[in-house]
């Protein structure tokens, strides 16, 4: 827990932040961010989809609280969703309500959505909400309820750890769900703290929707759940074609390519960009596992990225500070 805080911690440091978008992909963010740019992205994609996995893409970006910053994301998303149409990849939009304005105006935020999702519609092209901390979950979840009168290609998150995810996944079970175990510190007063009590409200929510859902997106790194939902699918007789599996860009590389050659639908989260420190950060915080991975996979390719991103952290405050 205190290795999660820790990296939450920094995640939320907008020094830190700023620095790192500052000083580029330097700290083994370049093996788990698939591009700077959109082109770069869509090469990432047109590998990913060759070994049979499809992706949802991520225009990095955090604490936005300027309109020009959130049009300007806009603008960015706008032009991924072309780019996936001209390429035709398979591929999807992951968006964070706040980068599109959330905390600047709900109205605003709301017309930026708007128009990305018509834009999607127009190219059959799927939306998903990703929710954040809890602060801007009711919010987001009012957009969905908003934006979902006109438009069906959207769908959004339910994170295990927070009380209300019952509630959530019941609510909108006839929307396209990723569940994932969550990635924020939240207190006591809205989300469960115990480890094993969040992996088994996580099992439950997947084996819930997979029962009553529309389609079911199983957001995991950890094998031994992995394995749990191939039997559970197997015994009540699921259909591939109701689920999938997703993993981060960069983190389990064979067991992605495993998944997928084992004919399970599998879809890559592509997130890409210079404002990469958060969303590391976070991943980190998830699952603190994943900084072996990181490492394990930077030595393996020889690159200079420093050793562990908490020494990463510090040498990044250092540059800082300097400045």
């Amino acid at each position: 827990m205190m290795l999660k805080d820790f990296f939450i911690g920094l995640s939320q440091n907008q020094l830190l932040n700023s620095a790192a978008k500052k000083y580029g992909l330097k700290m083994g963010a370049q093996n788990v961010v698939a591009g700077t740019n959109v082109a770069e992205t869509i090469q990432s994609i047109k590998e990913l989809n060759a070994h049979g996995i499809s992706c949802t893409v991520d225009n990095l970006g955090e604490f936005v609280f300027e309109k020009e910053e959130a049009l300007a994301a806009k603008k960015q998303i706008l032009e991924v969703i072309e780019a996936i149409h001209e390429h035709g990849v398979d591929a999807h939009i992951s968006l964070k309500p706040s980068q599109l304005g959330l905390d600047i105006d709900i109205d605003f935020c709301l017309e930026n959505l708007k128009e990305i999702a018509a834009k999607a519609k127009s190219y059959e092209i799927f939306i998903n909400f990703d929710m954040e901390d809890h602060a801007r979950l009711q919010p987001s979840f009012d957009l969905l309820d908003e934006l979902s009168k006109d438009y069906d290609n959207i769908g959004t998150v339910i994170q295990a750890y927070f009380f209300r995810a019952v509630e959530d996944i019941q609510k909108y079970k006839n929307f396209r769900l990723r569940i994932v175990k969550g990635a924020y510190k939240e207190t006591e007063t809205y989300a469960y703290q115990d480890k094993k009590e969040i992996d088994e409200n996580y099992i439950q929510l997947i084996e819930w929707h997979l029962l009553n859902g529309k389609f079911t997106s199983i957001a995991t790194h950890d094998h031994h759940v992995i394995n749990h939902v191939k039997q559970f699918v197997k015994d009540n007789d699921i259909a591939n074609d109701k689920f999938e599996f997703q993993m981060l860009y960069g983190f389990r590389k064979d067991m992605q390519l495993q998944l997928a050659s084992e004919g399970y639908n599998f879809c890559t989260y592509v997130p890409f960009g210079n404002d990469w420190y958060g969303y590391f950060m976070r991943r980190l915080a998830e699952r603190p596992q994943n900084l072996n991975l990181v490492v394990k996979q930077v030595f393996n390719k020889k690159t200079n990225t420093v050793l562990g991103l908490a020494v990463g952290a510090f040498a990044l405050g250092r540059i800082t500070k300097k400045k």
